[in-house]
């Protein structure tokens, strides 16, 4: 019997407070699979509210929603970072931090 064929691991994401457009799945294959593989019924509901957003806007909040609840449910960083906040044990950012790291998006 052969080798399987090496896998590169998932990468970490760079923050587990936010997702960026590189991390995670990439098209919407690799989201309905990734979503299928956490429930099957998250898919169903995914491809419902997919099917009923309009062009745009809406189609865009449906993916986002879904790329989301992929890192919630499968990236340890960001169960870890949710853990810790929710124990008390991490330090809130500061409104300068906040903002600073919302403008890195806009650059």
């Amino acid at each position: 019997m052969g080798a399987l064929p090496h896998k590169t691991p998932t990468p970490a994401y760079a923050s587990p407070y936010r997702i960026e457009a590189h991390e995670g799945p990439q098209t919407l294959a690799e989201l309905r699979a990734a979503l299928a593989v956490i429930n099957p019924a998250e898919l169903v509901a995914f491809n419902a509210k997919l099917d009923a957003a309009t062009f745009g806007f809406e189609q865009a909040t449906v993916i986002t929603e879904a790329r989301h609840l992929v890192a919630l449910r499968t990236r340890p960083e960001v169960q870890d970072a949710i853990r810790a906040s929710l124990a008390g044990e991490t330090d809130l950012m500061s409104t300068d931090d906040l903002w600073a790291e919302l403008d890195k998006g806009a650059a």
